[in-house]
């Protein structure tokens, strides 16, 4: 089956849960904080200003030498201002299930990102993982947590926590 890998992101932002919720749930908003070296593209339309089940979105990413791959993704469960999960329905993962959660804490929102992928090739998406993959997805969510900065504002004291399995 292959092994399947864990990513853990914490950041606080210094905003109520309805501004963050608002800005993570258009899925539009996911091209703002995707690093340019990635080249996302958005081919399909999205209806709506917020997440909802069964939400399909569409990408083209170029995540490795510039070559080009195209990614389906499905959002599969939302509770509005407490969490969505999207799903990899095609891509370069063999699984990639993600869950965005947000909680009101004093003075702002916790988000924490909880991301289950797992890739293919075996024992090549394992060697894989540990030459490129962790550290592009390190790098995909650094970018994210200095783009929500910029959007919202720093945190004071701890405020990020990134740790992958």
């Amino acid at each position: 089956m292959g092994k399947v890998y864990f990513l853990y992101s914490k950041q606080n932002v210094p905003a109520s849960v309805e501004d963050v919720w608002k800005f993570f749930s258009n899925a539009n908003n996911l091209l703002n904080i995707t690093p340019p070296h990635l080249n996302l593209k958005a081919t399909n339309e999205v209806y709506g200003d917020e997440v909802y089940a069964g939400q399909v979105m569409t990408y083209k990413v170029k995540p490795v030498l510039g070559i080009p791959l195209s990614w389906m993704t499905e959002i599969k469960h939302v509770q509005p201002q407490k969490y969505f999960v999207d799903e990899q329905r095609k891509g370069p993962y063999k699984l990639w299930h993600h869950q965005h959660h947000f909680k009101k804490i004093e003075g702002g929102t916790e988000m924490i990102d909880i991301v289950h992928y797992r890739l293919p090739m075996g024992l090549l998406g394992s060697i894989a993982n540990q030459l490129m993959v962790k550290k592009e997805l390190r790098k995909i969510f650094s970018y994210r947590y200095n783009k929500i900065i910029e959007l919202f504002g720093e945190w004071k004291g701890m405020a990020v926590e990134i740790t992958i399995k």
